[in-house]
């Protein structure tokens, strides 16, 4: 179970795009198929990735354009990374702290203490003209992912809004 505070917000990492890319040139998008090394995914991963594609696809309609399974103009593709962290705090000495040495030479040691451990994962949109096979906008957030379901739309939400801004 992570310590760290749910205010942890999302940072977006980096925002890319193709010299003269303009969203309001495409009028349809659809995904491609969300697999991990060639295969399917499983059951409970996909339903996060769907949080995170009900997420793009809330963006991109709201920004013009209409989820199209046939025949998009932009294709999409969601790469996601997760990471396991460890959180610690260190244990140190005030300078005017007394120092205490007992009779068997016990002493105390500064030393990092683990209090505990999260997932951060990085989620990377792609935006891919359809038409010409080639990449024209990406975008990298990074987030800790919550473990409840409700704060993980939130968390997903959010940060999904903030890294489609400047589109």
């Amino acid at each position: 179970m992570s310590s760290l505070p749910a205010c942890i917000s999302t940072r977006v990492k980096s925002t890319q795009a193709a010299p003269g890319f303009a969203l309001t040139k495409y009028k349809t998008f659809n995904f491609y198929e969300v697999t991990t090394n060639g295969e399917p995914v499983d059951e409970s991963y996909q339903n996060r990735i769907n949080i995170l594609k009900n997420a793009v696809q809330e963006e991109l309609m709201a920004k013009g354009l209409s989820l199209s399974p046939t025949n998009p103009d932009l294709l999409v593709n969601i790469g996601v990374v997760t990471t396991e962290k460890v959180q610690t705090r260190q244990t140190n000495f005030r300078e005017d702290a007394p120092r205490y040495i007992g009779q068997r030479r016990y002493t105390w040691q500064s030393r990092e203490i683990e209090v505990g451990r999260y997932k951060q994962g990085t989620a990377t949109i792609d935006l891919v003209d359809a038409k010409n096979n080639a990449m024209i906008w990406q975008g990298s957030a990074e987030a800790v992912i919550p473990e409840k379901e409700a704060q993980l739309q939130k968390t997903v939400t959010a940060g999904i809004t903030k890294l489609f801004a400047g589109l």
